[in-house]
């Protein structure tokens, strides 16, 4: 057998095949012609030149760079539209050694994920960022993009992009280089061979900063885009050429590697035991958790899901607060979720808490065991969802007829007006906490009044609270003593 030489191949940080398609799973899915597929064979092969196939992970978001993870045999998170940038940070932050790649259009970047781009930039964060322009929309269907040239016809601009009305063309790579920290960002272009060739060299460049622990890599591919700019392929490759450029200068605009020192390696975090003490938590004794003892352990097993709800102003996300404070300082697990409508006051509001002795999965509650409606329309909102033998607090005199439910149990107060008599009818989220401790036992009173201490900053309202939780007690042993 004669001796050969190999010249070209498949970079290896390709998969075999690409899945993405039923049939011919050696092509992309990408249009003929779509920069796309060029891009990705190059940063392909930048990867495989580095040697860091086994290090990268890709970020790729919406749009036509979606499908990369079917392409690029490397660590791969699809993430929602424009936070590629804020996704890259926790990866590269949380796994320093790998090397982190996004991978973003015009479309996702310059438009909805430009505060991501422009302040990781600004932070200088460690990672490599390819940006694809092609200056339209094209998964969604052609609109105009932030990159769009003036007079681009597109079918949010019909008659041409016009500075008057669309603003002019955001050119991103000139705005990150307005920031100090950035380290290296070039444009380049796809419009030719020569371009390609020159695109080949800067990308990889740009993830060499990387394995080199240098900063903010930041590169800008001018990308044909033949189908949405309704072109034929060499058409749109010759548009990028001599239109795109035209816009947009294919030029460096820093090059601070020479002289960027490696960054210094992240501090190592602190152990657990320290961070009560690093946070400012304490027990309701006032004591520091962390100062000489062991945290607390829980009492007992425990798996308790309460959903707080009513309107804003109501205390209904303080009430939810003082819950997981306490539970926490007891030793259990907690989490704390808010959901409110945009209104400050006379909103919607609720929280979900949960309180348990082992690990928990998911802070939001569908189901919860303990509901405390602090308004009707609370109550019917989550009655039905509430756990047969759950506990319902219910802020009335009385239940409404359809609302009584046998399966569960129902304590029903006027905690607003006992809060009134108390001299402050917002303090009625406090007498329903302290019905539900009297009603429950689930926490120690030493536990709440500790959280109390550290949410409430007015000795005045401290105050009111204790008497609002005293109150809230009382009311529910008197309610079982006749």
């Amino acid at each position: 057998m004669a001796d050969y030489t190999v010249i070209h191949e498949k970079a290896s940080s390709f998969y075999d095949v690409f899945e993405r398609k039923a049939e011919l799973q050696h092509q992309t899915h990408y249009c003929p012609g779509c920069g796309h597929g060029i891009t990705h064979k190059l940063l392909a092969q930048a990867i495989d030149a580095l040697g860091v196939q086994d290090r990268t992970v890709l970020i790729s978001p919406v749009g036509c760079s979606v499908f990369a993870y079917y392409y690029l045999d490397v660590g791969n998170i699809q993430v929602a539209h424009g936070r590629a940038p804020a996704v890259a940070t926790a990866v590269k932050r949380s796994r320093p050694e790998s090397i982190v790649i996004a991978y973003q259009g015009d479309g996702d970047l310059a438009a909805i994920g430009t505060a991501e781009i422009i302040h990781a930039a600004n932070r200088g964060e460690p990672i490599t960022v390819v940006f694809v322009n092609n200056g339209i929309y094209g998964m969604t269907g052609g609109q105009m993009a932030p990159t769009t040239p003036l007079g681009g016809k597109t079918t949010t601009s019909p008659f041409g992009r016009n500075q008057w009305t669309d603003g002019f063309p955001m050119h991103v790579c000139e705005l990150l280089a307005s920031l100090e920290a950035p380290v290296y960002i070039e444009r380049v272009a796809l419009g030719n061979n020569k371009q390609i060739m020159q695109a080949a060299r800067v990308l990889r460049r740009a993830v060499e900063n990387q394995v080199k622990g240098l900063g903010f890599s930041f590169v800008e591919v001018l990308s044909p885009c033949p189908t949405i700019w309704k072109m034929q392929p060499v058409e749109a490759q010759r548009f990028v050429e001599r239109e795109m450029t035209k816009t947009f200068r294919v030029t460096n605009l820093r090059d601070r590697t020479k002289e960027a020192p490696a960054r210094p390696a992240p501090a190592p975090p602190p152990a657990l035991v320290d961070i009560p003490r690093i946070l400012g938590l304490v027990n309701g004794d006032g004591a520091a958790t962390s100062e000489g003892r062991p945290p607390a352990r829980p009492a007992r097993a425990l798996d308790v899901r309460i959903k707080v709800a009513g309107f804003g102003g109501q205390g209904v996300l303080m009430l939810g607060e003082v819950l997981a404070e306490a539970a926490l300082d007891a030793g259990y697990e907690v989490s704390w979720l808010p959901s409110y409508g945009p209104e400050m006051r006379s909103g919607t509001s609720n929280c979900h808490v949960r309180l348990s002795s082992v690990a928990i999965d998911s802070p939001l509650v569908s189901r919860p065991n303990v509901l405390l409606a602090l308004n009707e329309p609370s109550l019917r909102k989550f009655l039905a969802a509430v756990e047969p033998d759950g506990i319902i607090l219910y802020n009335s005199e009385h239940l409404p007829e359809d609302c009584a439910r046998p399966d569960v149990r129902m304590v029903t107060m006027p905690f607003t007006e006992l809060a009134d008599q108390l001299g402050n009818s917002k303090a009625a989220n406090i007498v329903m906490l302290g019905a539900l401790l009297e009603t429950t036992a689930l926490l120690d009173q030493e536990r709440v009044t500790g959280a109390l201490r550290r949410k409430v900053k007015s000795q005045k309202w401290f105050e009111l609270d204790l008497a609002a939780l005293a109150k809230g007690r009382e009311e529910v042993r008197k309610g079982a003593s006749s």
